[in-house]
């Protein structure tokens, strides 16, 4: 992994690999949905790399010993809808225990602001690790609000995990929350005039979709 400053860029080869068949245009649904949920667990090997450890006595076939194991309360998985329920699938089926919220943002195409439509959350966040998850961070403008609806509720550990990242996005979240660390497949050149990740891969919801 490279890190710089609150921001991690996953350089796995095989994250890697797996982007650059989602970046084709040509790639279709089924196979960029595949892909996606094969992506998200690598991902979320990464950003859980530093979960809190215990120990508890087991018996294997040979003898007795105190193995590790996760400690604490099962962590939260809050997805931006709708496309960070791409992400979503495949973390869960790597941590199946895990509390799930979602938060509907929408973003109005003339000023590139989010609105608010949906929000149900797990509770107890303030004793949980909360991952936020959104394939795209652009403007960073939906995602610094969804965390700021993550904090109002209480989350005190959170990280935002995506799939690419524009420049502006990270500044924008780096703004509105230092504190929150950012994981990373790819940080990209630029947003478009539309606010497009650019080279990106497009509409992240509609290629995992089918819509336009």
């Amino acid at each position: 992994m490279a890190g710089r400053d609150h921001l991690t860029i996953v350089d796995h080869p095989l994250v890697q690999h797996k982007l650059t068949l989602m970046r084709d245009k040509d790639t279709p649904t089924a196979v960029f949905r595949q892909l996606l949920r094969e992506i998200s667990m690598l991902l979320a090997y990464e950003v859980t790399r530093v979960l809190p450890m215990t120990t508890k006595p087991v018996e294997t076939p040979l003898t007795e010993m105190d193995a590790p194991i996760l400690s604490g309360r099962k962590l939260a998985l809050v997805s931006i809808l709708r496309a960070g329920n791409g992400l979503l699938d495949g973390m869960l089926d790597l941590i199946p225990s895990a509390r799930v919220g979602f938060v509907g943002l929408y973003r109005d195409e003339e000023t590139l602001q989010p609105v608010q439509y949906y929000c149900k959350l797990p509770e107890a966040l303030d004793r949980r690790l909360t991952i936020a998850v959104d394939p795209m961070l652009a403007t960073g403008n939906s995602s610094a609000a969804a965390v700021s609806l993550l904090k109002e509720a209480g989350a005190k550990d959170i990280r935002f995990l995506c799939l690419l990242a524009a420049p502006e996005g990270v500044a924008r979240m780096k703004e509105a929350h230092p504190d929150v660390p950012i994981v990373t497949a790819a940080l990209d050149d630029r947003l478009n005039e539309k606010g497009y990740i650019v080279p990106g891969l497009g509409d992240a919801g509609d290629r995992m979709f089918g819509t336009k």
